[in-house]
Protein backbone atom coordinates (compact mmCIF):
# COMPACT_ATOMS: atom_id res chain seq x y z
CA UNK A 1 0.00 0.00 0.00
CA UNK A 2 0.91 3.63 -0.41
CA UNK A 3 1.00 5.50 2.42
CA UNK A 4 1.80 9.34 2.63
CA UNK A 5 5.01 10.42 4.39
CA UNK A 6 5.86 13.81 6.35
CA UNK A 7 7.64 15.28 3.84
CA UNK A 8 10.99 16.26 5.40
CA UNK A 9 14.30 18.14 4.71
CA UNK A 10 17.78 15.43 5.06
CA UNK A 11 18.56 15.90 8.49
CA UNK A 12 20.12 12.70 11.28
CA UNK A 13 16.50 12.09 12.27
CA UNK A 14 14.60 12.14 8.67
CA UNK A 15 15.44 8.67 7.72
CA UNK A 16 14.86 6.75 10.91
CA UNK A 17 11.29 8.70 10.80
CA UNK A 18 10.33 7.56 7.01
CA UNK A 19 11.27 4.04 8.47
CA UNK A 20 9.08 4.40 11.74
CA UNK A 21 6.20 5.66 9.77
CA UNK A 22 6.71 2.52 7.08
CA UNK A 23 6.40 0.01 10.14
CA UNK A 24 3.68 2.15 11.72
CA UNK A 25 1.64 1.62 8.26
CA UNK A 26 2.08 -2.12 8.09
CA UNK A 27 1.28 -2.28 11.77
CA UNK A 28 -2.16 -0.56 10.88
CA UNK A 29 -3.99 -1.61 7.55
CA UNK A 30 -7.40 -1.63 9.07
CA UNK A 31 -6.69 2.01 10.33
CA UNK A 32 -5.35 3.37 6.98
CA UNK A 33 -8.26 1.85 5.43
CA UNK A 34 -10.71 3.26 7.26
CA UNK A 35 -9.15 6.84 7.02
CA UNK A 36 -9.27 6.49 3.42
CA UNK A 37 -12.93 5.73 3.30
CA UNK A 38 -13.17 8.57 5.71
CA UNK A 39 -11.17 11.11 3.61
CA UNK A 40 -14.57 10.78 0.89
CA UNK A 41 -16.98 12.46 3.38
CA UNK A 42 -14.18 14.40 5.83
CA UNK A 43 -11.93 16.70 4.66
CA UNK A 44 -8.53 15.04 5.68
CA UNK A 45 -10.52 12.08 6.71
CA UNK A 46 -11.96 13.51 10.31
CA UNK A 47 -13.47 16.73 12.14
CA UNK A 48 -11.32 17.43 14.63
CA UNK A 49 -7.73 18.91 13.52
CA UNK A 50 -5.81 18.33 17.32
CA UNK A 51 -6.08 14.27 16.90
CA UNK A 52 -4.93 14.53 12.94
CA UNK A 53 -1.85 11.85 13.09
CA UNK A 54 0.78 11.89 9.77
CA UNK A 55 0.97 9.99 7.82
CA UNK A 56 -2.73 8.93 9.03
CA UNK A 57 -4.65 8.55 11.94
CA UNK A 58 -4.99 5.53 14.19
CA UNK A 59 -8.94 4.74 14.27
CA UNK A 60 -9.68 3.90 17.67
CA UNK A 61 -12.34 1.19 18.33
CA UNK A 62 -13.49 1.41 22.07
CA UNK A 63 -11.76 2.36 25.19
CA UNK A 64 -12.34 0.77 28.96
CA UNK A 65 -10.75 2.23 31.86
CA UNK A 66 -6.74 3.75 31.04
CA UNK A 67 -6.53 2.01 27.78
CA UNK A 68 -7.76 2.38 24.03
CA UNK A 69 -8.40 -0.18 21.36
CA UNK A 70 -7.80 0.32 17.22
CA UNK A 71 -8.94 -1.30 14.89
CA UNK A 72 -6.28 -3.28 14.46
CA UNK A 73 -6.05 -4.94 17.18
CA UNK A 74 -4.05 -3.30 19.41
CA UNK A 75 -3.84 -1.50 22.76
CA UNK A 76 -2.48 1.51 24.17
CA UNK A 77 -2.65 3.17 27.23
CA UNK A 78 -4.08 6.61 27.33
CA UNK A 79 -1.47 9.17 28.03
CA UNK A 80 -3.09 11.92 26.19
CA UNK A 81 -7.10 11.35 27.86
CA UNK A 82 -8.47 13.40 25.05
CA UNK A 83 -6.49 16.69 25.84
CA UNK A 84 -7.04 16.77 29.67
CA UNK A 85 -10.73 16.15 29.28
CA UNK A 86 -10.64 12.41 29.64
CA UNK A 87 -10.00 12.65 33.20
CA UNK A 88 -12.04 9.90 34.38
CA UNK A 89 -11.06 7.38 32.37
CA UNK A 90 -12.89 5.10 29.08
CA UNK A 91 -15.73 3.75 32.02
CA UNK A 92 -15.78 5.39 35.34
CA UNK A 93 -18.16 3.11 37.11
CA UNK A 94 -19.76 6.05 39.38
CA UNK A 95 -20.32 7.94 35.98
CA UNK A 96 -21.80 5.29 34.15
CA UNK A 97 -24.23 4.22 36.89
CA UNK A 98 -25.37 7.95 36.79
CA UNK A 99 -25.66 8.20 32.95
CA UNK A 100 -28.01 5.33 32.93
CA UNK A 101 -30.38 6.40 35.61
CA UNK A 102 -30.71 9.63 33.94
CA UNK A 103 -31.76 7.91 30.85
CA UNK A 104 -34.74 6.85 32.11
CA UNK A 105 -35.74 10.09 32.87
CA UNK A 106 -35.40 11.23 29.12
CA UNK A 107 -32.88 12.71 26.85
CA UNK A 108 -34.21 15.83 26.56
CA UNK A 109 -36.55 17.92 28.41
CA UNK A 110 -36.28 21.29 27.01
CA UNK A 111 -37.13 22.67 30.68
CA UNK A 112 -35.01 23.82 34.03
CA UNK A 113 -33.91 21.00 36.23
CA UNK A 114 -33.15 20.73 39.25
CA UNK A 115 -29.40 19.36 38.87
CA UNK A 116 -29.05 22.06 36.34
CA UNK A 117 -28.83 24.61 39.84
CA UNK A 118 -27.10 22.12 41.78
CA UNK A 119 -24.48 21.69 39.59
CA UNK A 120 -24.01 25.97 39.14
CA UNK A 121 -23.74 26.02 42.89
CA UNK A 122 -20.90 23.06 42.92
CA UNK A 123 -18.84 26.20 40.45
CA UNK A 124 -19.50 28.70 42.19
CA UNK A 125 -18.43 26.98 45.39
CA UNK A 126 -15.50 26.00 43.82
CA UNK A 127 -13.97 28.87 41.96
CA UNK A 128 -13.47 32.50 44.14
CA UNK A 129 -14.28 34.52 40.86
CA UNK A 130 -17.65 33.18 39.99
CA UNK A 131 -20.90 34.95 41.48
CA UNK A 132 -23.09 33.32 39.25
CA UNK A 133 -22.43 30.94 36.03
CA UNK A 134 -24.19 30.02 32.75
CA UNK A 135 -23.21 26.65 30.48
CA UNK A 136 -22.75 26.12 27.47
CA UNK A 137 -21.27 23.44 25.08
CA UNK A 138 -17.39 23.76 24.86
CA UNK A 139 -14.26 25.70 26.22
CA UNK A 140 -14.88 27.72 22.66
CA UNK A 141 -18.04 28.22 23.49
CA UNK A 142 -17.77 29.88 26.98
CA UNK A 143 -14.64 31.99 25.99
CA UNK A 144 -17.03 33.70 22.85
CA UNK A 145 -19.66 34.20 25.47
CA UNK A 146 -17.19 35.65 28.06
CA UNK A 147 -15.71 37.74 25.75
CA UNK A 148 -19.10 38.81 24.18
CA UNK A 149 -20.38 39.65 28.29
CA UNK A 150 -17.31 41.70 28.66
CA UNK A 151 -16.99 43.62 25.87
CA UNK A 152 -21.22 44.55 26.54
CA UNK A 153 -20.62 45.33 29.92
CA UNK A 154 -17.23 47.66 29.74
CA UNK A 155 -18.65 49.12 26.50
CA UNK A 156 -15.33 48.98 24.66
CA UNK A 157 -14.13 46.98 21.75
CA UNK A 158 -10.80 45.55 21.84
CA UNK A 159 -9.63 41.79 23.42
CA UNK A 160 -6.25 41.37 24.72
CA UNK A 161 -4.90 38.25 24.51
CA UNK A 162 -1.87 36.45 23.99
CA UNK A 163 0.72 34.83 22.09
CA UNK A 164 0.56 31.32 21.94
CA UNK A 165 -2.74 31.07 23.23
CA UNK A 166 -5.81 28.99 22.80
CA UNK A 167 -9.19 29.73 23.96
CA UNK A 168 -11.25 27.39 21.68
CA UNK A 169 -11.25 26.03 17.89
CA UNK A 170 -11.73 30.01 16.61
CA UNK A 171 -10.09 31.39 19.01
CA UNK A 172 -6.34 30.47 18.90
CA UNK A 173 -2.81 32.70 18.65
CA UNK A 174 -0.34 30.47 17.93
CA UNK A 175 1.19 33.12 15.21
CA UNK A 176 1.48 32.91 11.27
CA UNK A 177 4.20 29.88 11.42
CA UNK A 178 1.69 27.93 12.85
CA UNK A 179 -0.61 27.09 9.61
CA UNK A 180 -3.78 29.08 9.16
CA UNK A 181 -6.64 29.31 11.89
CA UNK A 182 -10.04 30.69 12.10
CA UNK A 183 -10.53 33.49 14.80
CA UNK A 184 -13.90 35.20 15.79
CA UNK A 185 -13.76 38.82 14.35
CA UNK A 186 -13.11 40.66 17.47
CA UNK A 187 -10.64 43.18 17.55
CA UNK A 188 -7.60 41.54 18.78
CA UNK A 189 -4.27 42.87 20.62
CA UNK A 190 -2.16 40.01 21.17
CA UNK A 191 0.52 40.56 23.32
CA UNK A 192 3.88 39.05 25.23
CA UNK A 193 3.21 36.18 27.31
CA UNK A 194 5.04 36.11 30.50
CA UNK A 195 6.21 39.82 30.08
CA UNK A 196 3.77 42.45 32.19
CA UNK A 197 6.42 44.78 30.95
CA UNK A 198 6.18 44.55 26.91
CA UNK A 199 2.17 43.86 27.51
CA UNK A 200 2.03 47.36 29.20
CA UNK A 201 3.74 48.98 26.39
CA UNK A 202 1.80 47.06 24.24
CA UNK A 203 -1.81 48.30 25.34
CA UNK A 204 -0.79 52.02 26.57
CA UNK A 205 -1.67 53.21 23.48
CA UNK A 206 -4.68 51.33 23.28
CA UNK A 207 -5.44 51.37 27.15
CA UNK A 208 -9.02 53.31 27.04
CA UNK A 209 -10.63 50.74 24.50
CA UNK A 210 -9.54 48.15 26.21
CA UNK A 211 -13.03 45.59 27.32
CA UNK A 212 -11.71 42.17 28.04
CA UNK A 213 -8.04 40.60 28.95
CA UNK A 214 -8.40 36.86 28.00
CA UNK A 215 -5.20 34.58 29.48
CA UNK A 216 -4.61 31.09 30.14
CA UNK A 217 -3.00 30.62 33.37
CA UNK A 218 -0.88 28.14 31.92
CA UNK A 219 -0.29 27.96 27.86
CA UNK A 220 -2.27 24.61 26.85
CA UNK A 221 -2.08 24.23 23.62
CA UNK A 222 1.00 26.63 23.13
CA UNK A 223 3.09 24.40 25.12
CA UNK A 224 2.18 23.75 28.69
CA UNK A 225 3.89 26.99 29.91
CA UNK A 226 2.51 28.50 32.97
CA UNK A 227 2.05 31.64 33.72
CA UNK A 228 4.02 33.28 36.37
CA UNK A 229 2.37 34.90 39.46
CA UNK A 230 3.77 38.23 39.27
CA UNK A 231 2.97 37.99 35.61
CA UNK A 232 -0.59 36.85 35.85
CA UNK A 233 -1.10 39.25 39.32
CA UNK A 234 0.12 41.83 37.19
CA UNK A 235 -2.34 41.09 34.74
CA UNK A 236 -4.87 41.70 37.51
CA UNK A 237 -3.43 44.94 38.64
CA UNK A 238 -3.57 45.82 35.27
CA UNK A 239 -7.31 45.64 34.66
CA UNK A 240 -8.14 47.46 37.50
CA UNK A 241 -6.44 50.36 36.31
CA UNK A 242 -7.82 50.42 32.72
CA UNK A 243 -11.29 49.41 33.87
CA UNK A 244 -10.75 46.14 31.68
CA UNK A 245 -12.73 42.58 32.29
CA UNK A 246 -9.61 39.97 33.14
CA UNK A 247 -11.24 36.50 32.73
CA UNK A 248 -9.26 33.88 33.06
CA UNK A 249 -9.39 30.89 30.83
CA UNK A 250 -9.36 27.70 32.97
CA UNK A 251 -11.13 25.21 30.63
CA UNK A 252 -7.61 22.49 31.23
CA UNK A 253 -5.63 24.30 35.03
CA UNK A 254 -9.10 23.68 36.32
CA UNK A 255 -8.15 20.22 37.08
CA UNK A 256 -4.85 21.73 39.44
CA UNK A 257 -7.40 21.98 42.14
CA UNK A 258 -10.77 22.63 43.36
CA UNK A 259 -10.50 25.82 42.33
CA UNK A 260 -8.09 25.40 39.48
CA UNK A 261 -4.99 27.67 39.04
CA UNK A 262 -6.72 31.17 40.37
CA UNK A 263 -7.43 29.46 43.95
CA UNK A 264 -3.69 27.92 44.21
CA UNK A 265 -2.34 31.41 43.34
CA UNK A 266 -4.67 33.34 45.28
CA UNK A 267 -5.27 35.97 42.09
CA UNK A 268 -9.35 36.20 41.10
CA UNK A 269 -10.04 37.08 37.87
CA UNK A 270 -13.47 39.36 37.20
CA UNK A 271 -14.54 35.96 35.27
CA UNK A 272 -13.58 32.29 34.57
CA UNK A 273 -14.36 30.19 31.84
CA UNK A 274 -14.64 26.10 32.12
CA UNK A 275 -15.14 23.04 30.13
CA UNK A 276 -14.02 19.95 28.95
CA UNK A 277 -14.14 17.77 32.03
CA UNK A 278 -17.04 19.59 33.96
CA UNK A 279 -19.34 17.43 31.69
CA UNK A 280 -19.00 14.04 32.90
CA UNK A 281 -17.65 13.15 29.58
CA UNK A 282 -20.40 14.90 27.88
CA UNK A 283 -20.32 18.35 25.50
CA UNK A 284 -19.42 20.88 28.02
CA UNK A 285 -18.65 24.40 28.65
CA UNK A 286 -19.37 27.20 31.29
CA UNK A 287 -18.42 31.01 31.73
CA UNK A 288 -18.64 32.99 35.41
CA UNK A 289 -17.77 35.62 37.36
CA UNK A 290 -18.91 39.12 39.17
CA UNK A 291 -22.72 39.25 39.80
CA UNK A 292 -22.94 42.51 37.90
CA UNK A 293 -21.52 41.12 35.10
CA UNK A 294 -23.43 37.99 34.53
CA UNK A 295 -26.83 39.45 36.20
CA UNK A 296 -26.48 41.11 32.31
CA UNK A 297 -28.64 37.62 31.57
CA UNK A 298 -30.82 37.95 34.35
CA UNK A 299 -33.96 37.14 32.37
CA UNK A 300 -36.15 38.98 34.91
CA UNK A 301 -35.13 42.22 33.65
CA UNK A 302 -36.46 43.72 30.43
CA UNK A 303 -33.08 44.74 29.23
CA UNK A 304 -31.24 41.66 29.96
CA UNK A 305 -28.83 39.95 26.97
CA UNK A 306 -30.62 36.72 25.89
CA UNK A 307 -28.41 33.68 25.72
CA UNK A 308 -30.09 30.38 24.00
CA UNK A 309 -28.73 26.85 23.24
CA UNK A 310 -30.76 23.90 23.15
CA UNK A 311 -28.09 21.87 24.91
CA UNK A 312 -26.90 24.17 27.77
CA UNK A 313 -28.70 22.26 30.01
CA UNK A 314 -28.87 18.67 28.66
CA UNK A 315 -30.33 16.21 31.79
CA UNK A 316 -27.24 13.90 30.79
CA UNK A 317 -24.73 16.65 30.87
CA UNK A 318 -25.95 17.90 33.88
CA UNK A 319 -26.54 14.64 36.21
CA UNK A 320 -22.67 13.67 34.61
CA UNK A 321 -21.24 16.64 35.51
CA UNK A 322 -22.85 16.94 38.88
CA UNK A 323 -21.63 13.49 39.45
CA UNK A 324 -18.28 14.13 38.84
CA UNK A 325 -17.89 16.98 41.07
CA UNK A 326 -19.42 15.77 44.10
CA UNK A 327 -17.68 12.32 43.99
CA UNK A 328 -14.82 12.18 41.22
CA UNK A 329 -12.95 15.66 41.49
CA UNK A 330 -12.20 15.86 45.06
CA UNK A 331 -8.98 17.48 45.95
CA UNK A 332 -7.36 14.53 47.37
CA UNK A 333 -8.07 13.04 44.14
CA UNK A 334 -6.72 15.74 42.26
CA UNK A 335 -3.81 16.39 44.29
CA UNK A 336 -2.43 12.59 44.13
CA UNK A 337 -3.17 12.66 40.08
CA UNK A 338 -1.16 16.05 40.09
CA UNK A 339 1.66 14.95 42.28
CA UNK A 340 2.53 11.78 40.38
CA UNK A 341 2.29 14.73 36.78
CA UNK A 342 5.01 16.58 39.14
CA UNK A 343 7.12 13.43 40.19
CA UNK A 344 7.15 12.11 36.44
CA UNK A 345 7.89 15.97 34.67
CA UNK A 346 11.18 16.26 37.32
CA UNK A 347 12.16 12.73 37.11
CA UNK A 348 12.32 13.00 32.69
CA UNK A 349 13.66 16.32 33.16
CA UNK A 350 16.36 15.09 35.37
CA UNK A 351 17.70 12.70 32.56
CA UNK A 352 17.76 14.86 29.75
CA UNK A 353 19.19 17.63 31.76
CA UNK A 354 22.22 15.12 33.36
CA UNK A 355 22.96 13.71 29.63
CA UNK A 356 22.63 16.72 28.22
CA UNK A 357 19.67 15.59 26.16
CA UNK A 358 18.57 18.56 24.19
CA UNK A 359 14.24 17.20 25.17
CA UNK A 360 12.84 18.53 28.07
CA UNK A 361 9.07 18.84 29.43
CA UNK A 362 6.70 21.79 30.41
CA UNK A 363 3.70 21.76 32.50
CA UNK A 364 2.17 21.67 36.18
CA UNK A 365 0.70 18.77 37.74
CA UNK A 366 -0.95 16.28 35.39
CA UNK A 367 -0.68 18.56 32.75
CA UNK A 368 2.36 18.18 30.59
CA UNK A 369 4.33 18.74 27.05
CA UNK A 370 7.37 16.94 25.76
CA UNK A 371 9.58 19.96 23.68
CA UNK A 372 12.91 18.70 21.26
CA UNK A 373 15.11 21.80 21.22
CA UNK A 374 17.86 20.52 18.76
CA UNK A 375 19.60 24.13 18.56
CA UNK A 376 21.46 24.57 21.56
CA UNK A 377 21.34 28.91 20.53
CA UNK A 378 17.90 28.85 20.10
CA UNK A 379 17.72 29.55 16.64
CA UNK A 380 14.88 29.30 15.09
CA UNK A 381 15.74 28.65 11.01
CA UNK A 382 13.71 26.35 8.88
CA UNK A 383 15.74 23.79 9.03
CA UNK A 384 15.92 23.73 12.96
CA UNK A 385 11.68 24.00 12.59
CA UNK A 386 11.74 21.11 10.49
CA UNK A 387 14.26 19.01 12.58
CA UNK A 388 12.20 19.33 15.92
CA UNK A 389 9.37 18.39 14.35
CA UNK A 390 11.01 15.22 12.80
CA UNK A 391 12.25 14.46 16.40
CA UNK A 392 8.96 14.58 18.18
CA UNK A 393 6.96 12.67 15.82
CA UNK A 394 10.09 9.79 16.19
CA UNK A 395 9.25 10.10 19.80
CA UNK A 396 5.53 9.99 19.44
CA UNK A 397 6.21 6.50 17.21
CA UNK A 398 8.76 5.36 19.13
CA UNK A 399 6.11 5.66 22.38
CA UNK A 400 3.20 3.51 20.20
CA UNK A 401 5.75 0.97 20.05
CA UNK A 402 5.50 0.77 23.11
CA UNK A 403 2.16 0.78 23.73
CA UNK A 404 1.71 4.09 25.00
CA UNK A 405 -1.04 6.42 23.18
CA UNK A 406 -0.29 10.42 23.73
CA UNK A 407 -0.59 13.38 21.56
CA UNK A 408 1.66 13.62 18.22
CA UNK A 409 2.75 17.26 19.06
CA UNK A 410 4.04 16.35 22.57
CA UNK A 411 1.35 16.60 24.82
CA UNK A 412 0.63 14.23 28.10
CA UNK A 413 -2.49 14.53 30.36
CA UNK A 414 -2.80 11.82 33.26
CA UNK A 415 -6.11 10.35 34.30
CA UNK A 416 -7.77 9.13 37.52
CA UNK A 417 -7.36 5.26 36.17
CA UNK A 418 -3.69 5.39 36.40
CA UNK A 419 -1.81 4.23 39.26
CA UNK A 420 1.78 5.20 40.40
CA UNK A 421 3.48 1.91 39.24
CA UNK A 422 1.38 2.83 35.40
CA UNK A 423 3.10 6.34 35.72
CA UNK A 424 6.86 5.09 36.57
CA UNK A 425 6.30 2.88 33.77
CA UNK A 426 5.39 5.12 31.35
CA UNK A 427 8.22 7.55 32.81
CA UNK A 428 10.62 4.53 31.64
CA UNK A 429 9.15 4.07 28.26
CA UNK A 430 9.41 8.29 27.52
CA UNK A 431 13.47 8.51 28.99
CA UNK A 432 13.83 5.53 27.05
CA UNK A 433 12.17 6.88 23.70
CA UNK A 434 13.58 9.63 24.69
CA UNK A 435 16.94 8.21 24.39
CA UNK A 436 16.74 6.46 21.20
CA UNK A 437 15.51 9.64 18.98
CA UNK A 438 19.10 11.02 20.53
CA UNK A 439 21.00 8.34 19.10
CA UNK A 440 19.59 9.06 15.58
CA UNK A 441 21.65 12.43 16.10
CA UNK A 442 25.00 10.57 14.18
CA UNK A 443 22.61 9.48 11.20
Amino acid sequence: MTVPTTPAAPSAYAGPLKVAQTEYAQRNPRSYEAWQEATLSLPGGGTRSSIFVHPFPLFIERGEGKWVFDLDGHQYQDFVSDFTSGIYGKSNPILKDAITRALDNGLQLGAHTKTESLLASELCARFPSIDLVRFANSGTEANILAISIGLEYTRRKKVVVFKGGYHGSVLSHFGEDDGGDLKVPYDFLVCPYNDISGTRDAIEQHKDDIGVILVEPMLGAGGCHPGTPDFLQGLRDLADEIGAVLIFDEVQTARLSTGGRQKILGITPDMTTLGKFFGGGFAFGAFGGKREIMSLFDARHPQSIAHGSTFNNSPLTMIAGLTAVQKILTQENLDKLNQMGDEFRENVNLHTSQNAIPFSITGLGSINQVHFHPSTDGSQTQSQTQMRKEGLDLFYFKLLEKGYWISQRGLISLNFEMTREDVKAFEKAVIDSIDQVYACRTG
